[in-house]
């Protein structure tokens, strides 16, 4: 399974560097990303019974979302690898959710100056999910993610922009949950995540 995420995420790159390649104006870029996430979260029926009902779409529930981007644009699209972090705790459990994705957005100009774009894409990559609840044995997982982004980006300069976006990804990681040295409790997998983010853009 992990063969093959690689190798889809390989042929997403090929494709959308050929495109962009036939551009001439093609520019690297830069990014940093600060936003929340929400995850939804399945749980076990064992899980449920054992721990009292827990809230696990709670767990991550719009915390503080941080990430970096590199890639490449011209005027009309855009390529880019996504490395975001978040963490999030609710009824004794916490998980940690990280995703490495790549992204391709296609861009339409709004109003007369061009200064303001529209842009919208699709994402496909690899997602981990890490238990680190205390006095539990900790674990992580990693799965496929795929899912689409939209958003409204302004260009300060020709250097610098801003965006506003947001994102929604599937996956499914996940892992069995136990006390140390103790017996399994039950087990968690990731559903879908959320994500609003804002985003500064540096070109070079």
């Amino acid at each position: 399974m992990h063969a093959l995420n690689k190798t889809l995420l390989a042929l997403a790159f090929l494709g959308s560097s050929t495109a962009l390649q036939a551009n001439d104006s093609v520019r690297n870029f830069a990014s940093v990303t600060l936003g929340n996430t929400s995850d939804k979260i399945q749980h076990s029926r064992a899980l449920n019974d054992n721990l009292n009902r827990p809230n696990t779409d709670g767990i991550i529930g719009k915390d503080t979302t941080w990430g970096v981007r590199l890639g490449q644009q011209t005027n009309a699209n855009r390529y880019y690898a996504t490395y975001d972090n978040v963490s999030g705790s609710h009824n004794g459990l916490k998980l940690r959710h990280e995703n490495l994705l790549g992204s391709y957005d296609m861009f339409v100009p709004v109003g007369w100056s061009g200064n303001t774009q529209l842009f919208g894409g699709g994402t496909l990559g690899m997602t981990k999910l890490s238990h680190e609840s205390s006095g539990m044995s900790r674990g992580t997982d990693w799965g496929y993610a795929y899912g689409a982004q939209a958003g409204v980006m302004h260009n300060l300069s020709q250097s610098t922009s801003m965006e506003l976006g947001y994102r929604y990804l599937r996956g499914n990681a996940g892992h069995e949950v136990s006390s140390h040295g103790g017996p399994k409790q039950g087990s968690l997998s990731l559903n879908s995540s959320a994500q609003t983010y804002l985003a500064a853009n540096f070109l070079f």
